[in-house]
């Protein structure tokens, strides 16, 4: 989370530990009626208005009063940074307040290095000016923001030189340093060397420990706090979210508003996100109704967070109408709509949203062209996806990633062109990676191609000796081909390399509350309702002529049990309870942690014409709308 120093920064959240220092330090500031005229929406016209008012009156001549004004324009708008710097380069005798301002003004803008030319003036003035801690404060943050752990370096020797190493809210801005330097070792070093860290420097430990996936000590410190600020529930909740606890981050913030803590836009993203991650669309449509209601200021990043959660939860008509009642949208927004079109299955919609895009002038990015290929793979425009991988480079100047090429060879191997999908990873500038190889491994499954599967796979294994999914894909290419020998094998050489299929997990929201199932899980205290409801489906399945695909399934046991097997996979349980716990008119949402397997992917289109339900599930890779039999992924995922 940024520092307080850089509160007007867009690029930042609002808020950071150091607030009051920096807020303490600005009262003075604007307090001439005509210096208070100075405000973030003042044109270059009317400051020099202002400028020809105060030095007409000669209010300039007084250092103090000069230094209020070059602050307020520096700090209230950074596109009049450059008058700001003509205004103290006239100015006689600037003060430490003045240049201190001009540190914290350049160090928010797009020139931070330049507030290291405001603390070589201080140290070579004329008037034995001397840096203080609100100096390096500053200096600290600068070094930050331009992610140069050398200069950071130099500044902690200047600053320990100057005796300031002690100051609590230097210490609190060296934690933040060391955090966006992504060295959490020497953030606890500086924080056990404080002998009674104050709000500010807890606060800061907090952050930087949940930003770097240390949430474990992050936790313990916040419980210990006997003061909470809201930037800290929103750093802890942040962390949570950031790292994949998102029920821990949704508990924490119900903790958070029992507290009576000020919820904001910060607290809001991070709930969204972790909405998003569980596909918990009832707390997301919560969350939505919560922003509304206390007129949350819908920024660019909160309206971003919205969009993505809807799309994740697999709602794509709310999150489009929350994507088309933003009023300004930058390539982060659209390139989240675009992404969850295609992510839920709607290429040409993706397709068409990416060509507003263009029309409104706004440049896609790598994120954006990610969607875009996925979108043309899902409705199997090749030629239209390679047009637009070659203008990456050709026409946007973007150099194309591991996941685009990847993305490209799923293209290939959708429309059954597994030749051209080898030639492509064969031709590729870079080291073809897991998810190239991973992607032709799945081709192949499809399209039962078991000599260019062997390859794939034995690529996979080159590169990740432990990955279990291309040894699965594999044993269930031969099993699909009835090849028991060579499926054993594989199975035999997993066991020898200690190699471990990943546990199916399958998480249902019901009434606000998530529920998690595993395979075989028989924990859930309605497992006795649940285990009805399968012989209810499984009956009603037979009835209408399904019959379990079991060959993947160990070719050990006997057929019964195969099905028995099969029928405790971890979406099939969340279903049942979806379907004992439900209303019959709403969608069964399922988020799964694996790609769903064959049979269950057949079983879920056959429940949803069973039982008239829509059903959609989320699964590693992309959403399965299942509707009166069919799926939205038509076969291919």
């Amino acid at each position: 989370m940024i520092c307080a120093a850089f509160l007007r920064c867009p690029k930042y959240p609002l808020d950071h530990p150091s607030s009051s220092l920096i807020m303490s330090s600005l009262r003075f500031i604007a307090k001439h009626p005509t210096i208070s005229m100075v405000e973030p929406c003042a044109t270059l016209r009317e400051l020099k208005q202002i400028h020809t008012q105060l030095f007409i009156n000669g209010l300039l001549n007084n250092p103090h009063l000069a230094g209020q004004f070059i602050a307020s324009i520096a700090l209230n708008n950074p596109s009049n940074l450059y008058y700001s710097n003509q205004v103290l380069d006239h100015s006689q005798k600037p003060t430490l307040f003045t240049f201190n301002s001009m540190i914290r003004a350049h160090s928010k803008s797009s020139t931070p290095h330049r507030s290291f030319h405001f603390y070589s003036r201080i140290l070579h003035s004329t008037d034995n000016l001397a840096p203080d801690n609100y100096t390096f404060t500053f200096l600290v943050r600068t070094s930050a923001q331009l992610l140069a752990p050398q200069i950071g370096s130099s500044v902690y020797c200047a600053l320990v030189k100057y005796g300031f190493e002690h100051d609590p809210h230097v210490q609190s801005g060296l934690i933040y340093m060391y955090a966006e330097f992504g060295d959490l070792v020497a953030c606890h070093r500086v924080f056990s060397s404080i002998c009674e860290p104050d709000l500010v420097c807890q606060t800061a430990m907090v952050s930087a420990c949940a930003k770097m996936g240390d949430v474990g000590f992050a936790r313990k410190l916040f419980d210990k706090m006997s003061q909470k600020d809201p930037i800290a529930w929103n750093a802890m909740i942040s962390g949570y979210a950031q790292c994949g606890q998102s029920r821990e981050a949704l508990t924490l913030f119900n903790l958070m508003q029992r507290e009576g803590v000020k919820v904001n836009e910060v607290s809001m993203v991070s709930v969204l996100s972790a909405c998003a991650h569980l596909g918990a669309l009832d707390q997301g449509r919560w969350a939505h109704v919560y922003i509304e209601r206390n007129k949350l200021r819908m920024t660019l990043t909160l309206g971003t967070a919205l969009i993505d959660m809807y799309s994740k939860c697999g709602n794509m008509n709310k999150a489009m109408e929350a994507f088309w009642r933003m009023k300004e949208k930058n390539v982060y927004t659209w390139s989240s709509a675009i992404g969850g079109l295609a992510m839920n299955g709607a290429g040409e919609k993706c397709l068409e949203l990416f060509s507003l895009m263009k029309q409104d002038g706004v440049q896609p990015n790598e994120v954006t062209f990610i969607s875009v290929l996925r979108g043309c793979s899902v409705v199997g425009l090749v030629e239209e996806g390679r047009k637009h991988f070659v203008s990456m480079s050709k026409v946007y100047g973007i150099e194309p990633q591991l996941e685009h090429y990847g993305l490209m060879v799923d293209l290939y191997g959708r429309a059954s062109r597994l030749d051209e999908a080898l030639n492509f990873i064969n031709s590729m500038p870079v080291r073809p990676h897991v998810g190239a190889w991973g992607a032709l491994l799945n081709a192949c499954k499809i399209y039962k191609n078991m000599e260019m599967g062997e390859l794939a796979s034995r690529k996979i294994v080159e590169i990740e000796a432990k990955n279990h999914g291309a040894y699965v894909l594999l044993s269930n290419i031969y099993a699909d081909t009835k090849d028991w020998d060579r499926m054993g094998n594989v199975r035999q050489t997993m066991n020898i390399k200690g190699v471990r299929k990943q546990p199916g997990c399958s998480v249902i929201e019901v009434g606000g509350e998530v529920h998690e199932f595993f395979v075989g899980d028989k924990s859930h205290p309605r497992y006795a309702e649940i285990q009805v409801m399968l012989g209810e489906i499984a009956k009603r399945l037979k009835l209408l002529g399904y019959v379990a695909n079991t060959n993947p399934v160990l070719f050990d046991i006997e057929e019964e049990e195969k099905e028995d097997a099969l029928c405790m996979h971890s979406e099939k349980i969340a279903i049942a309870f979806g379907l004992i716990s439900l209303g019959p008119d709403v969608p069964i949402r399922i988020v799964k942690n694996l790609r769903v397997c064959w049979d269950c992917h057949d079983a879920t289109k056959m429940i949803s014409k069973a039982f008239n339900r829509e059903i959609i599930v989320r699964d590693r890779n992309r959403f399965h709308h299942f509707r009166a039999g069919e799926c939205s992924c038509k076969g291919y995922w």
